[in-house]
């Protein structure tokens, strides 16, 4: 049972993942229309097509949120954030109990606005550090690297197939890949990819997730965990100076003042996430539909840009960040809709990567369409991804790998409707079963 807020006082730096009051709506001509529902996660293509063709900007009943659906009304909205604030990107959309609240109280768990949710003036700095981490020079020189490990990987997942004659390339690789490049990109060591890989995909589910009250408590002790180690890994001031940890201790607020533990933790929070949970579920989308597309496997050890431009158009039209939120910050016609002031929006970035006015025969998986790269899944403006470049690359490389150390494999027979992760804002397969052909 959800408790409302005013029963109980919320603890301090909570506001933001407490439960609110509920946004009335009467379904519409997409009243049916469930975002956390099997048959949307499973084949969303069809709502988008419909929210797009009839209702662009159309109010969800379920969840309150005015869902945008056209490519260029998604592009507005990112490209003016005085008129659409971010302050809602990372807030829980579920609300939590006070149970899961009071377990994250004892962690000392708080998100300060840093990155995603940062709307203030401190926000250009921290993504410049955050961007000159993870720019493409950085990532570039990270290439060996990223090889090295990926080549491991695969190298052992080849072994389980001899042995068992199938693997899931999901838990054995593409989970794990982008983990352990983040682990050394920053030097973290001292702790299992497995347990940064459960906190990250805990704070997923907690936040953009609709889990029952027990598993919201769950899933709390687990990010609470989470705060409690990267706040000492913070702080311990043992951070090279060369690190990601490093720049942020000595980066500068707008008003001179050194930035504060919190906030640091905050943007190293969302680093975490992004840089390990979502890049895995673009790696893990990006082999499971080249395993599907006839003829691609064997082509891509052969063609050297196909794997860049199979994973821009999987981008495109799979993205694993499918949605991102804004508010406004005042009354606003969007797409032909008259919005008020404090409206939660919910942008598709899936649905505008398929918008037939700007993408010809969106449904055709075309990696060399034009414009390829024109997609919006990681954004634009000022708050496009920082972590965009070090993304595509290691999809890139962990697809080229994995068609050259498995030329033989494909999906293991009767895998076709693999489980599925189906939050608000992050979806991908949870399972990409392969065996010899």
């Amino acid at each position: 049972m959800i408790i409302p807020a005013a029963a109980t006082p919320v603890p301090a730096g909570l506001a933001a993942f407490a439960p609110g009051p509920a946004s009335p709506g009467a379904p519409g001509p997409l009243g049916l229309l469930d975002v956390f529902g099997e048959e949307f996660v499973r084949t969303p293509h069809p709502w988008l097509d419909l929210l797009r063709a009839s209702a662009p900007v159309h109010r969800d009943a379920g969840t309150g949120l005015w869902l945008v659906s056209r490519y260029n009304d998604v592009r507005r909205v990112l490209l003016e954030p005085d008129v659409f604030l971010p302050d809602n990107a990372q807030d829980a959309v579920s609300p939590l109990p006070v149970s899961a609240l009071r377990v994250l109280a004892r962690a000392g768990f708080q998100l300060p606005p840093a990155l995603a949710n940062n709307g203030t003036d401190s926000h250009p700095g921290l993504r410049r550090v955050i961007a000159r981490f993870f720019g493409p020079r950085r990532v570039a020189a990270a290439l060996p690297v990223i090889e090295l490990i990926a080549g491991e990987l695969l190298q052992a997942a080849r072994v389980r197939l001899d042995t068992d004659g199938t693997c899931d390339l999901f838990t054995s690789f593409a989970q794990v890949l982008p983990c352990r490049v983040l682990m050394n990109l920053l030097g973290i060591e001292g702790i299992e990819p497995a347990t940064l890989i459960r906190w990250s995909d805990a704070a997923l589910e907690l936040f953009w997730g609709r889990p029952t009250a027990l598993r919201q408590k769950e899933l709390a002790e687990l990010v609470g965990e989470f705060h409690i180690w990267l706040s000492a890994t913070v702080q311990s001031g043992t951070a090279a100076p060369t690190s990601l940890i490093g720049a942020l201790a000595r980066h500068r607020l707008p008003n001179g003042e050194r930035l504060d533990p919190q906030t640091a933790v905050s943007a190293c929070f969302f680093v975490f996430i992004a840089g390990q949970s979502t890049t895995g579920q673009l790696i893990a989308t990006v082999l499971r539909r080249a395993l599907i597309e006839p003829e691609l496997w064997p082509r891509l050890p052969h063609e050297p840009d196909l794997a860049q431009r199979w994973t821009e158009e999987v981008l495109r039209r799979e993205p694993p960040v499918t949605t991102w939120r804004r508010v406004t910050a005042q009354p606003v016609e969007l797409g032909g809709v008259e919005l008020p002031a404090g409206a939660p929006l919910l942008l598709a970035l899936m649905g505008a990567g398929s918008d037939p006015e700007v993408f010809a025969e969106p449904e055709r998986m075309c990696p060399y369409r034009p414009n390829v790269r024109r997609h919006l899944a990681f954004g634009v403006g000022s708050h496009r991804c920082p972590g965009a470049s070090l993304a595509r690359t290691e999809a890139a490389v962990a697809l080229r790998l994995a068609a050259c150390v498995l030329p033989q494999v494909g999906l293991a027979p009767g895998d076709t409707d693999p489980p599925m992760l189906g939050l608000l804002s992050f979806r991908a397969p949870l399972r990409v079963m392969v065996s010899a052909r």
